[in-house]
Order: structure tokens, then sequence, then C-alpha cells
């Protein structure tokens, strides 16, 4: 509804929709910043450090529910600004293309084989240009790169990348047999089909293609197996090819898109210089892809983790005496992945639960100036409800992610 809305009032509802998601942001920064500081709490609550905390979270809970809902209709109105840029950088290339061709065949002459070039370019954007109307909803040309978590996959635009460029030359070569004249031309451009000639480029676009498959595969058994924790994210960004869901730079990733594409570069440079073959990629550049993606594979089955609970403790103010966990108490539950990657936004920490018996706590936000002091991926703070019978309970941890941790066995005094 948000898209057809978007389409009805064009460039207009886009802008208004980013507007609305920074001033949200803003507001709820300030928000939260001003109570970290203790500005706009109730005089009624200040006598209770625990009432003032659960207010407080509420109110952070509920600003940050509206924030996420901006979030999302900005994230809604992405594909139908992004389908029509796409279809720009795609024409565009097609009169780069052109103009090269032009600028470099002064002196040299025009050639069949810049025609050729042309014509497979003009039909490669017209292909294009089809699949991203009819994918326009879901962000054009990058629907097909999109993973399930509305991020741009590594995988999948390094291998669509192979072959788009084996699907050029071959149009290439196939109009350079159509227009050939001569039987001599003919079995040139034949013998320029040969697995001999071709064989490294085969064996790059199909470990590519292979890897993308794989790696949804072992993403989707790993999720299921609660190995790996995946959130969903508002909106897809360049920036999802070089990062980890957290938005922090990885090697894997960054060195398997840098790899493959200097590799590219190589062969469109060699279908430059000979135009009657495929480009002819060397074996030690085609090994050079080859370990660049296991590397990347390997880094995919090493990520992620279940989370952890290692320990559950009765939180203690400066002053305290020390005691048992009664209810009313705050316990500290220390461990590891409380934070699943992409999931630090104040909306999806709200969500976060900490089952103590069979009481589900939510976990409360402590704001801190330009962050949170809880929830934290090492260590949440939660009260204990008086609901909680006495006797030996069970304490575990629900992530944004939906993934529930082991158990703790813990002893409540009455």
């Amino acid at each position: 509804m948000a898209v057809q809305e978007a389409r009805q009032c064009g460039g207009d509802c886009v802008r208004g929709a980013r507007d609305g998601h920074r001033r949200a942001v803003a507001a709820f920064l300030a928000q939260r910043d001003g109570l970290a500081a203790g500005e706009g709490l109730p005089a009624a609550l200040a006598h209770s450090a625990g009432a003032s905390r659960q207010w407080v979270s509420d109110e952070l809970t509920q600003s940050a529910r509206a924030v996420a809902e901006r979030g999302r209709e900005a994230g809604l109105s992405w594909p139908d600004r992004v389908w029509r840029a796409t279809l720009a950088t795609v024409w565009g290339g097609v009169v780069a293309l052109a103009l090269a061709e032009a600028s470099t065949a002064v002196g040299a002459g025009w050639t069949p084989a810049r025609t050729a070039g042309l014509l497979a370019a003009v039909a490669v954007a017209v292909l294009l240009t089809v699949t991203a109307h009819l994918y326009r909803s879901g962000g054009g040309l990058l629907a097909p790169v999109l993973g399930e978590d509305n991020r741009l996959s590594t995988s999948r635009a390094v291998a669509a990348a192979w072959v788009l460029l084996a699907l050029f030359t071959t149009l290439v070569l196939a109009l350079r047999l159509a227009a050939a004249s001569e039987a001599a031309e003919r079995a040139r451009v034949l013998h320029g089909l040969e697995l001999a000639r071709c064989g490294g480029l085969l064996t790059v676009v199909f470990l590519t293609s292979s890897i993308a498959v794989l790696v949804r595969r072992v993403v989707t058994v790993r999720i299921h197996g609660q190995r790996l924790q995946k959130v969903r994210a508002d909106r897809p960004r360049g920036a999802d090819l070089l990062a980890d869901d957290a938005g922090r730079g990885s090697l894997a990733d960054a060195q398997y898109v840098a790899v493959s594409l200097v590799a590219l570069l190589f062969a469109v440079v060699r279908l430059t210089r000979r135009p009657e073959q495929l480009p002819d990629l060397p074996w030690g550049l085609a090994v050079l892809v080859v370990v660049s993606a296991a590397t990347y594979l390997a880094a995919k089955y090493a990520e992620g983790g279940r989370p952890v609970v290692l320990s559950v403790v009765r939180a203690r103010e400066a002053g305290d005496l020390d005691a048992p966990i009664r209810t009313g108490d705050d316990i500290e539950i220390r461990g590891v992945g409380f934070v699943p990657p992409g999931a630090g936004t104040p909306d999806r920490l709200a969500r976060m639960v900490v089952r103590i018996g069979a009481v589900h706590v939510h976990v409360p936000l402590i704001p801190v100036p330009g962050g949170f002091a809880n929830p934290t991926d090492t260590l949440l703070t939660v009260p204990v409800p008086v609901d909680v019978e006495a006797g030996r309970v069970e304490v575990r941890v629900v992530t944004a992610a939906g993934v529930e941790t082991n158990g703790v066995l813990v002893e409540v005094a009455e």
C-alpha cells in the first residue's frame, strides 16, 4: 500500500518518508540523551529507582517503535526510487560504451567488432530493462541480488556480474558470427568458443554461481538450527556488499568483491583486445578467484553462533549488602551473543525478553549519553518480578532474532 501511494504522489512521498524518518530519529536521540541526563522524569517517580527506570524504558520503547515505523515507511518507498536509478545506470553504461568506441575508432576506423559490441550492449540493456520493470516493486535490477534478510547479497552480486559478462561476450560472438561473410572469419569465431580457450571463464562462472546457491543453503540451515541469528534490515544499502549485518567491514566479503572485480576487469580488457573469442581468463587468475571464493564460503560457515548464558548473579549497588536473590531484586545475566548483528536499533533492543521460570520479563532500556547501558551483547540487567515463585528457577534469554539461549538455574529466596 505504501509503495502504491508513493507511485501516485511521485517523489514527494519518497522525500517525505525519508525526511519523516530523519526527524523521528533526531527526536528520539534528543529524548534518549535527555532522559539519560535525568530530564523529563516525573517527580512522583523520583523516589523509586525501579519505577523511574521502567517509566524511562516504556517511553523510549514507544518512541523507538515510532522511529521503526518511519523507517519501514522509508524502506517501502525505496524500491520505487531505486529501480529507475538502476535503469539510468544501465543505459548510461550503454552511452558510455558508444562514446568510448566512437573515440577509439578515430584513425583506426569502425570495425564489425565495434558494431557487435554496441548491439550486444543494447540487447543486454533491453533485457535488464524488462527485468527491472517486472521486479520494480522489489528494487528493479537489485531484486535478484537481495537476500532474504533484505540486504544485498555479496555472493549473488558477484555471481550476477560474472553471468552478465558471459552473456554479453556470447552475444558479441553471436553477432560477429551472424555478420561474418567469409568462411575463415566464421571459423575463427567458432574457434574462439572452444573449451580450451574459455575454460578459465567457465570455471569462474560455475564456481561463483555455485557459491551463491551454497551460501543460501548454509545460511538457511544455520538459522533453522539456531546457530546463526539473522535480523531483517529496513532496506538494502551498498555497504552490504562489503560489511556484515551490523554494518562493520568484513574482510571475507571485501576480498571476494575486490578479487572478482579485478578478474572481471581483466576479462573485459581481454575481450576488447580479442573480440573474436570468449575472454581467455588465465588459469592463475581463475585459481585466485577460486581461493577467494573458498575463503568467503569458509567465513560464512564460521560466522554467527548461538547466544549463550554463562552465569546469573544478583546485581549489587554501591553500599548494598550481599544477599541471595529475592523477588524485586535486579539480576545480571552474563553471556555472549545477546544482541545479534543488525539488532542494535532501539526498537529491536526493546524486543529482548528474559524468561525467569514461567514469567517473561522485557529487558528495560537504560539510556546513557550516546547509547544504552542495558541491554548489551554480553550483559543484561532485569528485575525479578514478584510473580516468580521462590525456589530453583530457570533463566533464559530470547533475543531480537527469536533465538532462545540455554537455561541457567538460580535460587530465588523467599
